[in-house]
């Protein structure tokens, strides 16, 4: 482990102060798990920032420039040794065996869409030794069983072709993007879609009749429905319509900490009917209270208590950044700072944006190469095994084999 890898485990481990048997049987257990993250990102290599520069000096637009960056991001293992090494090592220190990856930039646009695609697919096309693309839960199975590492792809919108002709036509590319390896599908994003609200949109209105025909669609294909993002009585609404088991991927719970991007039981009981699961994620402000490794197990104890431990995963929805990424982004000249995105729609005093959640030991002890960790502290807070890999793994496989459609 590198510095900055060893660094967050001693901060998340003195948090916890697990005792020496807790964490000899956390790190076994954690060897011996199917750890799937509900919702994340591979780790991302460093840019190439002489490159990234003289695009900037040839007068590249911002487009372009974010794309390069992106791809370089996503893809530079492929062919750097130096990022393929770390890379590799990130997620041997994690010990996760996959990942339901963010494969889809946000939006609805299917030419949007295919971008983050595409670049995944050509990660596990060229390093299938090491990580492959897996299409069914019996691939992340054979994974974990080949000592290998795999992705199960997570589109973060519903592509339609937005031509709005008829309802039929608008639902035709679910299932091309579920032929090209999608398997779960945001039904918003932050925003109002045609689907139904997105959490930051202060009305909170649901599920629009397109919406219901997008979920029936959803089942019928195979793709998992994912609300994450999704307004509180759109997740409800959802969850009332589907007729399969449905998600909040990377959550939290308002029970213990009332956020935007957190679910009120209401809808945690409406998705948990379902059979599905909500899964916790790795971002402080979402969590409240300490904000820290600590603070996500709160959550996760909070829906096994309540709702049960078949019902509760861990969605990082964080990445491990190359260390060599300071350095590179020091290459890149200064650009002037845009308007925000369009799908970046928080309100300027939510608490995400407070320094007292950008604080070191926070972020640190959440990093995502401590999943061993989460795992100790599992343990340490009296789970069985068996419900431990249910948090780890299995429901995620679960809900994954209930939902695909052969």
């Amino acid at each position: 482990m590198n510095e900055t890898i060893q660094g967050a485990r001693e901060v998340a481990l003195d948090i916890l102060k697990p005792s020496s048997r807790d964490i000899e049987h956390g790190m076994e257990l954690h060897q011996d798990s199917i750890v799937c993250d509900s919702y994340g990102f591979a780790p991302r290599a460093a840019v190439d920032g002489e490159a990234v520069a003289a695009a900037v000096e040839d007068g590249a637009s911002e487009v372009e420039i974010r794309d390069m960056m992106e791809d370089m991001s996503m893809t530079r293992f492929v062919t750097d040794e130096r990022e393929k090494r770390e890379f590799m090592a990130a997620w041997q220190a994690a010990g996760v065996t996959c990942i339901v990856q963010n494969a889809g930039e946000e939006g609805q646009s299917a030419l949007r869409l295919v971008k983050r695609l595409a670049r995944f697919t050509y990660t596990t096309d060229m390093m299938r030794d090491f990580i492959q693309k897996a299409v069914t839960p019996d691939d992340i199975v054979e994974a974990k069983q080949q000592n290998r590492h795999c992705l199960y792809f997570s589109g973060n919108g519903v592509p339609l072709p937005q031509d709005w002709v008829s309802v039929e036509e608008e639902l035709r590319y679910i299932r091309i993007f579920f032929q090209l390896g999608i398997r779960i599908m945001h039904l918003t994003y932050n925003r109002r879609n045609m689907i139904g609200d997105g959490c930051a949109e202060p009305a909170n209105g649901g599920l629009s009749d397109f919406g219901r025909a997008v979920v029936a669609e959803m089942n019928r294909v195979g793709v998992i429905v994912d609300v994450a993002h999704s307004g509180w009585q759109t997740s409800l609404e959802a969850a009332q319509a589907s007729e399969r088991p449905m998600v909040a991927s990377h959550s939290g719970c308002c029970a213990v900490n009332v956020h935007d991007r957190c679910k009120p039981d209401e809808v945690i009981r409406a998705i948990v009917d379902t059979g599905g699961y909500i899964g916790i994620c790795a971002i402080p402000a979402f969590l409240g209270g300490s904000g820290d490794i600590s603070a996500m197990l709160d959550h996760v104890d909070y829906v096994a208590k309540n709702f049960g431990a078949n019902h509760v995963a861990i969605g990082t929805d964080v990445a491990y950044t190359s260390s060599a990424s300071r350095e590179a982004q020091q290459q890149i000249p200064k650009r002037r700072s845009g308007r925000n995105r369009w799908e970046y729609f928080w309100n300027k005093n939510d608490p995400m944006f407070s320094a007292q959640w950008n604080q070191a030991g926070k972020r640190e002890s959440l990093a995502w190469t401590n999943w061993p960790i989460f795992t100790i502290g599992l343990v340490q807070r009296g789970y069985s095994d068996s419900e431990i890999q249910k948090i780890l793994g299995g429901n995620v496989l679960r809900v994954a084999r209930a939902v695909l459609v052969h």
